[in-house]
């Protein structure tokens, strides 16, 4: 019987038992190291002004390795390129560039402003959207819009920087270039007739009203491995002509590489071949007397944009090719398109025969065929698209990630030192020498963050699970891997600072993708459990200095939502008691008890673990209950609500009244207790008796409600009477509820909120859209939008706590409408409130709010986006606009509920 990988277009269904032939590929290639997994979108959106490549003295990313230079510095860690490919490695890569003939540079990557130069922190000022995809990128489509005028480079940054932080960010669509729709839209397509063997046709289509020309500019290169000292492994590139080129019609590259072997890329039609090598012009950079090569980086740009025929080899050889398309006029409505092909095979007259176009073909077809499996067949098409687009979203956004903190620390010798403030106690990274990653993760997004972060990692692979969950289960336990976790047990939390602290949701995302996986893996769970256990001590260890159960974790994720940047020291003799800190721990507490609970149905060893979690949950929900270390509890009784807590030098304590989603997610600590417990669990079902004898001020949180089914138990840090009260808040329109979601900070603080801290003044207020402060760059803002995490996890506790209530706890919604659901009818708004944000009202989607996305031009109506964070009044789309991976949970949502617990142990 053939594979997957031996069947060719037109040949018969290889999936067999599986639903459709992509899962057949996915079950023949489940790891990192399958051979269907070799070739994937995994080249980056952005690699200039990265961590990564920063080897600056003063550790500014952005200023050290700025947009451009890109084109002219090689990278040291990884490369990036227009809607590309590469392997698993990096080492060979495959993407697109364009020049309109008015362009000053070669258009090969993505622009944006830095940091310091947007008026709210960087962002990308291009408009690309990730088509489809299928998981094992047999099927990629992506999609490019570059206007017919030149590009407005400078204006974008000098707009920009004069808009003050109270105005709109100036786009690229308000400049006027893409008026009467003068742009091409340019599609890069893949389809793999087999694992090593990908077809790429790049179509670029006028939509503007007068003819224009454009050169299309399909590119292949070898990352630079060999400069740097380390890794002497260089790839050749030569053209291949006559006679070893048999075929007419084509021209072709061989590339040669040590570590992939012989590969040919082969292009119809009569291209100019050219040729440089990926290395840095120092000359034109940095004024050096002379270049390693006369053919550097930037040679194919120099050429086709300057004209300069001593830019690019000769000899037609390098480690950097291009294939020159030229178009001179395109017509209004024209499309123009030229077909590539990357293969072990020597380009031969079936290259680009009738083959070629079948397997374009079928591969759509299967991944149509996948998506309908996928997909629920009950959704309208308008929510099948944005589920379709999601999906491809995450898909695309898997890059290469490449970071070898101790190299980096140590620099290059001879090449790109590091500077001696690099190794200085407290420096950037320095106490994270083990990680050192090579590996292929799911990133928020391809441009604004080409990095992974913990968190935002753990609701990816929620939405990646309807499509891989042996990808997702990766994800997660490469997070815990030596290489990652560092030794005493703390996640890594992103590359500015690895030794920030995300929320620890980790054990809570590997639950769900279990439970998607169908209860099967339970050898998942261990690898993960087992890691996590180092995690969870990490966290008593470090974050809990007084040893009360309150923790202090610092910002957790949520950048400015604190009245001061929580993550940075306080004062000597100051400590802060942290809600959001306390509650996290509390949920953590109840995920490893829930994973030791069904990890001892196989296993009774785990009962010992399950009941570890138990009691520290029990202990946890005391002290954050009753009293906190200076007699100063976190519940705010007359206001109804949790706060964090200032600890003063003088032993005073200053509840910071801030209600914010620091005092909501105390509802996070909410979990059922199975009934099997009692006959499956012997030694917890004892030492639970043991405690409601023993320890019966211990045993609030564990609520017990009789039910016609039988006897229901709950562990909640809020007994009902808080949880009632924090939901009238929570559900108040006046409060956190928008048409949207539910606010990170309540409505009702329209007066500034101000406190001081050894005589620094902070303050607060409610800010709905983006970031009206510099805290934390000023990018994002958690003082008043919709964040999609958040509003997530609130409606699957809401659902827990429903299950165990049913009918016989009501709330108010909205607040002072006279109408009462139950708490899963609660969590169902929620989640149909976020996934309202991308159903059409009036013609437009409300997360397009007043961008020009929001044009009834079909060109546009066509492309959700899917933002970090929405309007928490309008629900506009704020933030990283290309696909950041949290917001693809709407996919999730719009699946039916998670599959129940096979019965049985």
């Amino acid at each position: 019987m053939r594979t997957v990988s031996e069947a060719t277009a037109g040949s018969a269904d290889p999936s067999g038992d599986h639903p459709s032939i992509e899962h057949a590929r996915l079950a023949e290639s489940p790891g990192a190291e399958g051979p269907w997994r070799m070739w994937g979108p995994y080249l980056s959106g952005r690699q200039w002004g990265t961590v990564r490549e920063d080897y600056s003295a003063t550790g500014d990313a952005w200023s050290a390795f700025p947009f451009d230079q890109a084109r002219s510095r090689a990278y040291r860690w990884g490369e990036d390129g227009l809607g590309g490919i590469c392997d698993r490695f990096g080492f060979l890569n495959l993407s697109v560039a364009l020049w309109n003939r008015k362009d000053p540079i070669l258009k090969e990557r993505l622009f944006g402003l830095t940091n310091g130069e947007g008026n709210h922190g960087e962002d990308a000022k291009e408009y690309w959207w990730t088509v489809d995809g299928t998981p094992t990128h047999s099927w990629m489509r992506w999609l490019y819009r570059y206007p017919q005028a030149e590009f407005p480079y400078e204006r974008l940054r000098t707009e920009n920087a004069r808009r003050g932080r109270d105005e709109r960010e100036f786009e690229l669509g308000d400049t006027g270039v893409l008026d009467e729709n003068r742009f091409f839209d340019v599609e890069v397509r893949y389809a793999k007739a087999s694992p090593d063997d990908l077809c790429m046709v790049v179509r670029a289509t006028n939509h503007g009203p007068d003819a224009a020309p454009l050169d299309l500019v399909p590119q292949i290169w070898f990352r630079n491995t060999w400069a740097w000292g380390v890794d002497r492994r260089r790839g050749t590139m030569d053209q291949v002509l006559p006679p070893t080129l048999t075929v007419g019609g084509l021209e072709a590259v061989e590339c040669n590489h040590a570590h992939l072997g012989r590969y040919y890329v082969s292009a119809e039609g009569s291209p100019e071949v050219l040729f440089c090598e990926n290395e840095t012009n120092a000359v034109e950079l940095f004024g050096a007397r002379r270049n390693d090569t006369p053919y550097t980086k930037d040679g194919i740009d120099r050429r086709i944009v300057r004209g300069d025929l001593k830019a690019v080899n000769p000899g037609l050889q390098g480690t950097k090719a291009a294939f020159w398309y030229s178009f001179d006029e395109v017509l209004p409505g024209q499309t123009v398109e030229v077909r590539l092909r990357l293969s072990h095979a020597a380009p031969n007259l079936t290259t680009f025969g009738p083959g070629y176009d079948a397997v374009l073909r079928d591969r759509q077809a299967e991944a149509d065929e996948f998506y309908d499996n996928v997909i629920h067949a009950d959704l309208t098409p308008a929510d099948r698209h944005v589920a379709r687009r999601a999906y491809a979203g995450l898909l695309w956004t898997k890059q290469l990630y490449r970071y070898d903190v101790r190299q980096w620390l140590e620099g290059d010798p001879g090449v790109e030192p590091a500077p001696e403030s690099r190794t200085r106690r407290g420096a950037r990274n320095v106490g994270w020498r083990h990680l050192a990653l090579a590996d292929v993760i799911s990133m928020p997004d391809e441009w604004e963050y080409p990095w992974f972060a913990a968190w935002d990692l753990a609701f990816h692979t929620i939405p990646l699970a309807h499509v891989d969950p042996e990808f997702a289960k990766e994800q997660l336990v490469l997070m815990c891997r030596e290489w990652s976790m560092h030794p005493n047990g703390q996640l890594p939390a992103y590359e500015w600072a690895f030794g920030d602290v995300n929320p620890p949701v980790h054990a809570w995302a590997a639950w769900h993708v279990y439970r998607l996986d169908g209860y099967r893996d339970q050898g998942f769970l261990v690898r993960v459990f087992t890691k996590l256990l180092l995690n969870f001590s990490w966290w008593v260890n470090r974050k809990d200095a007084s040893g009360s159960n309150l923790f202090e974790g610092g910002f957790l994720g949520m950048d400015n939502i604190g009245l001061f940047d929580r993550s940075a020291p306080l004062p000597p003799g100051y400590r802060l008691e942290q809600s959001d800190a306390t509650s996290w721990m509390a949920f953590y507490c109840q995920q490893m008890f829930k994973i030791a609970l069904e990890l001892s149905r196989h296993d009774p060893a785990w009962e010992d673990a399950a009941t570890k979690f138990l009691e520290h949950f029990l202990s946890i929900a005391q002290a954050m209950t009753t009293f906190g270390s200076r007699d100063v509890s976190l519940w705010d009784e007359e206001d109804g609500f949790f706060y964090d807590v200032l600890l003063h030098p003088d032993g005073t304590a200053e509840p910071m009244r801030v209600p914010s989603m620091v005092g909501l997610l105390p509802i996070l600590g909410a979990t059922d207790v199975p009934s099997w417990i009692s006959e499956e669990c012997p030694d917890l079902t004892s030492r639970l008796r043991w405690l409601q004898r023993r320890r019966p001020d211990l045993m609030g949180p564990l609520l017990t409600r009789s039910t016609p089914e039988g006897r229901s138990l709950l562990l909640s840090l809020l007994d009902k009477p808080r949880l009632v009260r924090i939901l009238e808040r929570m559900f108040d329109s006046e409060q956190f509820l928008s048409p949207y979601g539910i606010r990170s900070l309540s409505a009702a603080v329209k007066e500034t909120i101000t406190t001081s801290v050894s005589g620094q003044s902070s303050s607060i207020t409610y800010e709905p859209g983006e970031s009206r402060t510099g805290l934390f760059g000023g990018n994002s803002n958690w003082r008043g939008p919709i964040w999609f995490p958040v509003n997530v996890l609130l409606a699957d506790k809401l659902r827990t706590y429903g299950r165990f209530f049913g009918d016989s706890l009501t709330i108010e919604v909205p607040k002072g409408s006279g109408k009462r659901i139950n708490l899963v009818q609660a969590a169902d708004l929620v989640d149909n409130s976020l996934v309202d944000l991308f159903r059409p009202v009036e013609g437009s989607r409300p997360a397009d709010g007043q961008r020009i996305e929001a044009t009834r031009d079909p060109l546009w109506q066509e492309h959700p986006s899917f933002p970090e964070y929405f309007d928490g009044d309008t629900g506009e789309g704020l933030g990283a606009n290309h696909q950041t991976g949290w917001t693809a949970l709407v996919a999730h949502l719009l699946h039916p509920r998670l599959p129940g617990r096979p019965p049985g142990r």
